[in-house]
């Protein structure tokens, strides 16, 4: 998108006044906002008032602005762009260079979604993952999509899961998820080994948006004779490509 016209500066208000905002007291300043975009104050002054009139922004009584039901609505549907084209980008480099299969996945009530996939030019993988859910609590992505949860929060999206899988190694309980999703925190990185269907091998890391929300996972998935010898390498592989991609949806649409 061009960054200098309307839409372009719009966004790139709106995407900033929600990284902005995402902390107490949840409001900045027309001055925090266009110091943060490096723009004239009065440009992102007139941005602002029209993004009010549409609804996406509100005006507080102290001058200052926040996010309206509308400007998420905005931002969240940026962030699922930059997931698919961005995303894809930097996966096709990551394939490339660890010569793996990569995916991002999303969570989608208590499973996971392929979303974005890329494969190494020798790769013989049979099929696509695209749109292909499978049940959280032994999916490649479920530890990364559900990093940043609390264990309450997790219990309230694997309510309904009967933890039985195809893979020998699937948690058998809650507990056992926690216990997993603990040390992946520790470590930095997920490894599923095993769990989701037999011989199957990943490594995975959270991806964040613009709210510093987990939105996605990056799994590195293989033959576990193929994936585990390199485990330390590919998960600091897929941890810093994570990484990235978090950076670019924070980052403004300038």
């Amino acid at each position: 998108m061009d960054s200098n016209s309307s839409m372009g500066r719009a966004l790139g208000v709106l995407t900033t006044l929600a990284d902005l905002t995402r902390v107490a007291p949840h409001r900045a300043t027309v001055a925090q906002v266009a110091a943060m975009l490096e723009r004239d104050r009065s440009q992102v002054s007139r941005t602002l008032k029209f993004l009010t009139e549409e609804g996406a922004v509100t005006r507080l009584e102290d001058r200052s602005y926040q996010l309206g039901w509308r400007g998420y609505a905005t931002a969240q549907e940026l962030t699922d762009r930059r997931l698919q084209t961005d995303g894809l980008t930097l996966l096709e480099e990551l394939a490339e260079r660890t010569r793996e299969a990569c995916f991002i996945g999303v969570l989608s009530g208590d499973s996971t979604v392929t979303i974005v996939e890329a494969l190494p030019t020798a790769a013989r993988m049979i099929g696509s993952w695209l749109g292909r859910p499978y049940p959280a609590f032994c999916s490649d992505a479920g530890q990364g999509v559900l990093w940043d949860a609390t264990d309450d929060e997790i219990a309230a999206v694997l309510a309904a899961t009967e933890f039985r899988a195809a893979g020998p190694n699937a948690a058998a309980s809650l507990e056992e998820f926690l216990a997993r999703l603990t040390a992946a925190r520790e470590r930095g990185y997920s490894i599923v080994d095993e769990e989701a269907e037999p011989g199957l091998y990943s490594v995975g890391a959270p991806v964040y948006d613009f709210r510093g929300e987990v939105v996605a996972a990056v799994q590195i998935v293989g033959t576990r004779e193929q994936l585990r010898p390199k485990t330390a390498e590919l998960g600091a592989a897929a941890r810093d490509c994570a990484l990235t991609l978090s950076t670019i949806l924070a980052a403004p649409a300038h």
